[in-house]
């Protein structure tokens, strides 16, 4: 497992490189679209974004919602400014690492992740703090990818693990069901697809 252990700045680096495709996906109705739509037009209230990427998601949050967007990707973080602009969106940026960053608990009615579980050095430590984010009475919402209950699949997936995590900084075999029902998160509904390797949750903190 060492050669998988990247430290933050090296993925920031990854990801900064990537913002540019991220930022025409976020353009893009494509399933990714669709799966988001479907998840997050839960979301209502105070919403904060984890690991906001190129501001795909914001198109899918009510008009009236403040919205707190963070990520450790300056780049990201500047190609979802051109998003929220063009939506005419105000949005709250925090410039940090997720796993690290200040923010107040028991603050937002809406806690979001969207394929980020999958990059984090210790998920288990985010989704703990999503859950000390959310107000007693709020919600959150995961959009998230991992290993697949088919074999065959899994196998390759473990197989190329090392790659992706170091080509793309995402790794593909964590359980990530097993991440959320190990968390202090109740699962309210989910949904799998693609041979359950991509899963949308409601949830709330316990």
């Amino acid at each position: 497992m060492g050669v998988l252990k990247m430290n933050i700045d090296h993925q920031v680096e990854i990801f900064n490189k990537q913002a540019g495709k991220y930022y025409k996906r976020a353009k893009q109705k494509n399933m990714d679209f669709r799966l988001r739509r479907k998840l997050l037009q839960s979301a209502t209230g105070d919403i904060l974004e984890l690991s906001v990427g190129a501001g795909m998601s914001f198109q899918f949050y009510p008009k009236s919602s403040r919205i707190t967007a963070v990520d450790f990707s300056p780049n990201m973080i500047n190609r979802a400014k051109l998003v929220a602009a063009d939506q005419g969106r105000q949005v709250d940026f925090r410039l940090g690492n997720v796993e690290e960053i200040a923010l107040p608990e028991k603050t937002y009615d809406t806690v979001i992740s969207t394929l980020s579980l999958c990059s984090y050095p210790h998920p288990e430590k985010v989704l703990k703090r999503m859950a000390s984010w959310c107000k007693e009475d709020g919600k959150i919402l995961l959009f998230e990818h991992g290993i697949s209950t088919n074999t065959f699949v899994a196998w390759i997936q473990h197989k190329t693990n090392s790659f992706y995590f170091k080509k793309v900084g995402c790794h593909t075999n964590r359980d990530i069901l097993k991440l959320v029902q190990e968390s202090p998160l109740s699962i309210v509904k989910s949904e799998h697809y693609v041979l359950n390797t991509v899963h949308l949750i409601w949830a709330k903190p316990v």
